[in-house]
């Protein structure tokens, strides 16, 4: 029975794949209709295997988004390689728990040599440790309570013994532009925002050294400085080596967020963006991003392996006796029960080779910078950022229309439904922008002249639409 039920289900992931870049790139239902398709009864006997999946596909392909087309470009999302897919099937059909050796060796070992191979790609130091994660806002909450606990006990506080309670105020540094998981990082860790100190930055999201400068010699006390290595506005990276060598002169931790941007050092025509990045006490990326793998696979690096290793100094009996000479995974990371993410890694990275990371780099920065060149010239549109990376920031700004805030929010929508090509909005000085981000394999010149054109068919109906509605 399980022959057949894996056979059918890769016949029908097959189907997929082959048509992937012909459907439609968003949800063709509302939400009522989705969830009238699966929410059923929760039947008193079970089914079949067969029928179940089949309800399963029926139930949620209408809900959808081909996040892995090569015209998907709403968020910083890698279109999973073939090979990753096919090795993240085996890792679910072997099921190891890559908690302690003892539950996997396999695991264990592949961890070991996947970790020293992103290192060497990604320029950091070699001693460094690398713990596997969901994505960068675990990598970040990781890399940050590291960094709490290292720099409160620098200043003689017991942070296992005491807790945060009547500890030393704790300064963090990030810049007005970080992001997101940063803050929620900062939360998790138990600080509260008001030890965020937010640093201004320019008008493409980079931390200002000057201003970084002030606020850093008011600092007493233990500092974290967040930096980051692409805005996932405008692709912009901080000031990296300034802001490292400032910090480093008062003693502050500094971390790196490089969910995407950390992978420029693959190249040597970007590496330069990452300049003194390797100077950092940690870092965080994601594999399921420029790597171009599927889900759940972030990474998070650490200068120091003895203070990082001192995050989770618990064991469960059960586990054994640790030992030095074998890795145990959960030692890097919050889980203790979690998935084999090497397994999907170290058969991408071997598809690919340093040669295959490059080119995947480079093709994605080429195809967005073509992207930037041809909006440039359709009508009234206007790119708002330097395309240093894979990042593309415009809007609209017809004439004659008084609120162009709701004209691009339309016209997102227009062109989600149109299925050509999906791209999302953001915020951005103030209005309200549309976001390109070129992350995937898949993605070529054509599927570039095809979003195109959906964009200028797009733009011109919803500029004839909303003059249509007020009379003009």
């Amino acid at each position: 029975m399980s022959k057949q039920l894996f056979m059918n289900l890769a016949q029908a992931a097959v189907r997929y794949r082959e048509t992937l870049p012909r459907l439609p790139v968003g949800v063709s239902a509302s939400r009522d209709e989705l969830l009238s398709l699966v929410n059923t009864t929760l039947p008193d006997e079970g089914e079949a295997p067969e029928i179940a999946l089949q309800t399963l596909i029926a139930g949620v392909e209408k809900g959808l988004i081909q996040s892995g087309s090569p015209r998907y470009f709403g968020f910083v999302v890698g279109g999973a390689t073939p090979v990753s897919v096919a090795a993240d099937w085996l890792t679910s059909i072997w099921n190891q728990n890559a908690q302690v050796y003892t539950t996997s060796p396999a695991a264990s070992i592949i961890e070991d040599v996947v970790a020293q191979w992103l290192l060497e790609l990604l320029g950091l130091p070699q001693t460094a440790s690398v713990g596997f994660v969901t994505g960068t806002q675990m990598a970040n909450f990781t890399a940050l309570t590291t960094a709490r606990n290292v720099m409160l006990q620098k200043h003689g506080w017991d942070i296992d013994g005491n807790g945060l309670s009547g500890a030393p105020p704790l300064n963090i540094i990030c810049g007005e532009c970080c992001h997101a998981t940063i803050h929620s990082a900062v939360r998790l860790m138990g600080l509260g925002t008001k030890h965020v100190r937010s640093i201004q930055a320019d008008g493409e999201g980079r931390m200002q050294v000057a201003a970084f400068r002030q606020t850093l010699e008011t600092c007493e006390g233990p500092t974290i400085v967040c930096v980051q290595a692409g805005n996932v506005n405008t692709g912009a990276f901080d000031p990296l080596a300034d802001i490292i060598a400032l910090a480093k002169k008062h003693h502050a931790w500094v971390h790196v967020d490089g969910a995407f941007g950390l992978w420029a050092a693959v190249s040597p025509r970007f590496k330069h963006l990452v300049a003194g990045v390797g100077e950092a006490d940690s870092w965080a990326t994601d594999a399921h991003k420029w790597l171009n793998v599927p889900y759940d696979s972030g990474m998070v690096i650490v200068r120091s392996p003895e203070a990082h290793r001192q995050l989770k100094i618990a064991r469960c009996a059960y586990a054994g006796p640790e030992d030095a000479a074998h890795r145990d995974g959960s030692q890097w990371v919050p889980e203790n029960s979690r998935r084999a993410r090497g397994f999907v890694l170290y058969a991408a990275l071997r598809h690919l080779g340093k040669q295959g990371v490059q080119h995947l780099v480079e093709n994605c920065c080429d195809l967005a910078r073509a992207f930037a060149a041809e909006l440039a010239d359709l009508p009234h549109v206007r790119v708002l950022n330097q395309v240093v990376l894979n990042q593309v920031l415009w809007r609209v700004e017809p004439p004659g229309i008084a609120d162009t805030d709701a004209f691009n929010a339309s016209l997102v929508a227009r062109l989600q439904q149109a299925g050509v090509c999906w791209m999302g909005t953001t915020q951005w000085h103030g209005q309200i922008a549309l976001r390109i981000s070129v992350s995937n394999w898949a993605t070529t010149q054509a599927d570039v002249r095809q979003s195109l054109e959906s964009l200028a068919s797009s733009i011109e109906k919803e500029y004839q639409c909303q003059r249509s509605l007020t009379g003009q």
